[in-house]
């Protein structure tokens, strides 16, 4: 059968975004979980465990398999994803996640530098209009990404997240393409 996944890769120096791949297994297992990382999802951050096999598995499965997702390198490492949901090509828009995976990683700069390789691609050869994103208000390294990329708030979903015992809103922010062709 042939292959039919047409993502491109995409670099800029170290740093490469790529289809995800089987032999990231291995990878995603030695990025291993984070305290800092885990809260940012809404996780318990002082139960960090090791990522298993069977994770690191199911996680490498359902990138391959969604043709919207791209793994993060840096200097050849697996560091992180960037993927759509909720894509609808009759309004040209999607919604954006990504994450870094190595603690090492945060405050480098290379979220913000994936984001805008992502972003050029995304509002190019993709031809969408429109990136929407959610992202828990406590989370300000994300929220300063987001923001020096081009996405605006655009509202906040009051406790719509219970994480260690306590409630914390969802900020939505989006995109435009035109706003993003007018910062670049």
């Amino acid at each position: 059968m042939a292959d039919t996944d047409t993502r491109p890769t995409l670099i800029d120096g170290n740093l490469c975004l790529r289809r995800p791949a089987k032999a990231d297994v291995d990878a995603r297992i030695a990025a291993g979980n984070h305290a800092e990382i885990q809260h940012m999802y809404a996780l318990p951050a002082d139960t960090v465990t090791p990522v298993t096999q069977a994770h690191a598995d199911s996680w490498v499965s359902f990138h391959m398999k969604n043709r919207y997702s791209w793994f993060l390198d840096i200097e050849n490492v697996l560091s992180g994803v960037i993927f759509l949901h909720s894509y609808s090509s009759s309004d040209r828009r999607a919604t954006l996640a990504m994450g870094l995976l190595r603690a090492a990683d945060l405050g480098q700069g290379y979220g913000t530098r994936a984001l805008r390789l992502f972003l050029a691609h995304a509002f190019g050869a993709m031809h969408l209009h429109r990136l929407s994103l959610r992202v828990l208000a406590y989370n300000a390294r994300a929220i300063a990404v987001y923001k020096k990329v081009g996405f605006v708030e655009e509202g906040r979903e009051r406790q719509s997240a219970w994480v260690k015992d306590t409630w914390h809103d969802d900020i939505m922010m989006g995109l435009l393409a035109p706003e993003w062709r007018a910062a670049q």
